[in-house]
C-alpha cells in the first residue's frame, strides 16, 4: 500500500522530471537546432553536401534520402531530403532544387527547408573544371505545444491526467530566408570542394530569447580510381574501383572529421567510414549500395561509438537516386566522377 508520504515523494519527483524533460525539449528547440542534421551517405545527397554539386551529373537526377537517428531512444531524430538537378547548356551551369525536413521528439520540433541553387561551370583547362554555386531558400522551424508535458499535468497516483496552466508562446512557427554558397574543382580522378551554409544570420527559438543559427562550413576532398575496367565508354559487370574520401564539417563549437572509402565491384558498392570530433570517435559507418543504369539505391548504418553506444540504436539511412535521360543532346561535358553514396 502506498502511503501519503510516498505519493508525495513520487509526485515531487514526477514534477521535477517533467520540468527537466520540458527544459530539454525547449533547449532542443532553440539550441540543438543550431547544429544541422547529419547524413552519412554524403554523395547520395549531393545538394545537401554542397550546392556546387548541382548539375554535376549533366543529365537530370532525382535523389532522396531518409535517416532515422537513435531509433532506440524515444523521440529520435528523423530527417529526409528530396532533390532534383541537371545541367543546362544555355545557362552554362546547373540548376538544383533541394527540399529538407527534420522531425525531433516524435514531431515536437519540426524543421523544413526549401532551396533553389545555381552552379556556374568554369572550364579551366581540358582536364580541370570548376563550379561555383549560390543557393537561396526558406527555413522554417515549428513547435507542437500539445506534445509537451508539464509538472502541473501530473496526478501523484494516475500520472498525466490534468491540463496544464502553462501559456504557449505567441508564435509557434518561425520562418526566414536562408542562403548558402559553394565551389568544387575536379579532374578525371580527383575532386575537392568547399561550402558554407547559413551565411545570412538566422534565428530560432520560441520563448523569450532566440538563438542565432551558426554558419556551417564543409570541406571535402577525394579520388576515384579504376582498379579494373573493361571499357572506357561504360561500366560493365565486374569493373572494380576504389574511392577514398575525407570530409570536414564545422558548426559553432562542433568539429566533425569523416574519413572513409568506397569499394566498387559493379554494380555493387561497399563503404567504411569513421566519424570523429576533437574529443574522440563518434561513429563507425557501414554502407552498401547497388547501381544499375538509371537507378542507385544505398543503405548505411552508423554504429554509435560515443557514450550513447549502449542505448541509441545507431542510425539507419536509405537513399535512392533516379538518373533520367537528357531531353536534348548535350555538348561533350565532363561530369564529376565521384562516389554515389
Amino acid at each position: 500500500m502506498i502511503t501519503f508520504a510516498t505519493q508525495n515523494i513520487i509526485y515531487k519527483m514526477s514534477k521535477l522530471f517533467s520540468k527537466l524533460i520540458t527544459a530539454v525539449l525547449l533547449f532542443v528547440s532553440v539550441g540543438l537546432q543550431a547544429q544541422d542534421a547529419h547524413f552519412s551517405q554524403f554523395y547520395a545527397n549531393p545538394l545537401y553536401l554542397n550546392p556546387a554539386m548541382a548539375g554535376t551529373n549533366i543529365c537530370p537526377r532525382i535523389a532522396t534520402s531518409f535517416r532515422d537517428q537513435w531509433p532506440s531512444i524515444k523521440g529520435e531524430f528523423v530527417s529526409y531530403t528530396l532533390s532534383y538537378d541537371q545541367h543546362f547548356d544555355k545557362l552554362n551551369g546547373g540548376i538544383g532544387i533541394l527540399l529538407f525536413g527534420d522531425r525531433a521528439g516524435q514531431g515536437t520540433i519540426n524543421t523544413y527547408n526549401a532551396n533553389l541553387m545555381y552552379s556556374f561551370k568554369l572550364r579551366v583547362s581540358k582536364k580541370f573544371n570548376m563550379r561555383f554555386a549560390l543557393s537561396a531558400g526558406y527555413y522554417q522551424t515549428s513547435l507542437d505545444w500539445n506534445k509537451l508535458t508539464f509538472g502541473d499535468m501530473i496526478d501523484p497516483k494516475y500520472g498525466f491526467v490534468y491540463s496544464t496552466a502553462e501559456v504557449p508562446p505567441g508564435d509557434l512557427a518561425r520562418g526566414q530566408f536562408d542562403f548558402a554558397a559553394g565551389m568544387i574543382g575536379y579532374l578525371e580522378n580527383f575532386y575537392f570542394g568547399f561550402a558554407t551554409h547559413h551565411i545570412v544570420p538566422m534565428y530560432v527559438g520560441f520563448i523569450s530569447e532566440t538563438y542565432k543559427v551558426p554558419i556551417k562550413l564543409t570541406a571535402h576532398v577525394g579520388g576515384y580510381f579504376d582498379l579494373y575496367r573493361q571499357s572506357k565508354k561504360e561500366l560493365k559487370f565486374g569493373d572494380i574501383s576504389i574511392s577514398p574520401n575525407i570530409i570536414y564539417q564545422q558548426q559553432l563549437t562542433f568539429h566533425y572529421f569523416n574519413e572513409g572509402f568506397y569499394l566498387n565491384f559493379y554494380p555493387f558498392t561497399v563503404g567504411l567510414w569513421l566519424r570523429h570530433n576533437l574529443q574522440g570517435i563518434d561513429a563507425v559507418i557501414f554502407t552498401a549500395g547497388l547501381q544499375h543504369e538509371r537507378f542507385r539505391v544505398g543503405y548505411s548504418y552508423d554504429i554509435t561509438a560515443s557514450e550513447l553506444s549502449g542505448i541509441s540504436g545507431g542510425a539507419h539511412e536509405v537513399s535512392l537516386q533516379l538518373l533520367l535521360n537528357c531531353v536534348e543532346k548535350k555538348k561533350r561535358i565532363k561530369e564529376l566522377n565521384c562516389p554515389h553514396y
